[in-house]
């Protein structure tokens, strides 16, 4: 018995049975046949035995762990830690394929900072009937205390995530937009570090984008925010703390910047500006990477109630005294109405057509469209506006007649709060599953830095999200789903 386990355990693994199927595929393009920058990848994975690269993905899972790699699910009475998966085959996007991207990218995030400052300011955009007022200001993230505001150096988001996704023919889009406070680009780089110690020859063998120059980009674009008074800028992390869903990553980056991590009760206003409690006294903060929502900033001006804030904060952010980034009422563009209108902005603001197309998408508030969404809930994708992580969301395609019928009446008591879009066929890639190699869909969530002394710098690649539930087009780490490495390749 122990002979033949040996003997299983020597056969070396194969994407011979491996069907791309009607997908486009991220790594093959039929069966058999992979794609040019794939080509060295596969034959590499298809050198190695099956025991080994189960090892190798338990041993980048373990690390993974003791790294401290985990997340929180709010609501999940199973433990307040969990591991985020993590598959071993890498995805790769050519460079071609990348500069498009980028490109795209710095467009979007551009014509998405125009919007922030002008809807809180002039609100140009609405009074030549882009975009209808009542759009923006029912929007939850919209914010009337920060009208007239006017963040350091005119930027009022500076760091996105972005997620995008690959339809059947291989064209990307863009699904939502996340700048209130993106997550995930701590697993980018520690994905990256377990898979150079699990792939070295590779690394050596192709050229693929660093990412690990974005901690320091970062920080120059934080310290770039400080007042002009300040000789040394004071940056902290502001965190919800240890119970926050995204805890590990604000301990991760903050130690990566050489910053301090800091809750609200770390900070306190005093003498017009923002202090930091420490055992030599109070010290003066020059910038605060927040990673809490908007509504919890300051009690004195959000919500009352609460704990995680600064009180008094607000006043001390529009006399200039400290820099917050992201800027406080960023969020209204999360609202997944306001993304529907990104194309008119681009349009608007750089007279440019957009370069990353949305997904087509079918506003409830309009009498026309919410009928025809109504009368096609079995092929649709409704979302809730004002939701994120996978929630407030029906794949008609995947859903019971039941389930159709609450959403219709979700749909018709609150026409704002809910966006259409038809099922998109996501792209697909081998998925390492009970020792076989399955496809399983991805998206993608580039994260882009935005300064003032330079263009936006788009992190190659990004957080390759995988749905490991076979069939599930959800790949939400909340929802089940899984992560991997992103490779640009040079090619």
């Amino acid at each position: 018995m122990e002979r033949y386990h040996d003997v299983i355990n020597s056969v070396t693994m194969s994407f011979q049975d491996y069907d791309p199927g009607d997908f486009y595929d991220e790594l093959f393009t039929a069966r058999g046949v992979p794609r040019s920058t794939a080509a060295l990848l596969i034959e590499k994975i298809e050198s190695l035995s099956i025991d080994h690269l189960l090892r190798q993905q338990q041993a980048a899972q373990n690390t993974l762990f003791k790294l401290g790699v985990t997340f929180n699910v709010y609501g999940d009475n199973r433990g307040t830690e969990r591991v985020f998966p993590f598959d071993v085959v890498p995805r790769i996007i050519s460079s071609s394929d990348w500069q498009t991207l980028e490109t795209g990218l710095k467009q979007r995030i551009t014509a998405l900072n125009c919007f922030l400052d002008d809807i809180y300011n002039e609100q140009k955009i609405v009074k030549d009937g882009i975009i209808p007022l009542a759009t923006i200001e029912s929007a939850s993230g919209f914010l009337p205390p920060c009208k007239g505001l006017k963040p350091p150096k005119g930027i009022w988001c500076h760091i996105t995530g972005t997620d995008l996704v690959r339809d059947r023919e291989g064209t990307w889009y863009v699904l939502e937009d996340n700048l209130r406070c993106p997550s995930g680009v701590s697993y980018v780089l520690e994905n990256r570090t377990v898979m150079k110690s699990s792939f070295p020859t590779l690394f050596n063998e192709l050229d693929i984008k660093a990412v690990d120059d974005y901690p320091g980009q970062l920080l120059d674009a934080l310290i770039e925010l400080a007042p002009a008074s300040a000789n040394e800028p004071m940056v902290v992390l502001l965190s919800p703390g240890a119970f926050n869903s995204a805890y590990f990553e604000h301990s991760f980056l903050a130690q990566q910047m050489g910053i301090t991590l800091v809750e609200g009760r770390d900070l306190v206003v005093d003498d017009g500006y923002v202090k930091m409690r420490t055992t030599k006294g109070l010290q003066t903060v020059d910038v605060i990477y927040r990673r809490i929502d908007d509504d919890f900033l300051d009690p004195t001006e959000f919500r009352a109630d609460s704990m995680l804030g600064v009180p008094g904060l607000m006043e001390v952010f529009r006399q200039g005294k400290v820099a917050i980034a992201n800027a406080p009422g960023t969020g209204v563009a999360d609202d997944k109405l306001i993304y529907a209108y990104v194309p008119q902005m681009i349009r608007y603001y750089l007279n440019e057509e957009q370069i990353i197309p949305n997904v087509p998408t079918y506003f409830c508030e309009d009498e026309q469209q919410q009928s025809h969404v109504l009368s096609n809930l079995g092929s649709l994708v409704v979302k809730a506006t004002d939701a994120s992580g996978g929630y407030g969301m029906l794949i008609g395609t995947q859903s019971s007649k039941q389930e159709q019928n609450q959403f219709a009446e979700k749909i018709k008591s609150n026409p704002r709060g809910y966006i259409a879009q038809p099922t998109l066929c996501l792209s697909r890639m081998p998925t390492l599953i009970d020792e076989s190699f399955q496809g399983r869909h991805v998206d993608l969530r580039p994260f882009i830095v935005n300064g003032q002394s330079h263009s936006p710098y788009v992190n190659p690649g990004g957080l390759t999200r995988v749905a490991l539930r076979e069939g599930s087009l959800v790949v939400n780490s909340s929802q089940g789903g899984g992560s991997k490495d992103t490779w640009v390749i040079n090619a």
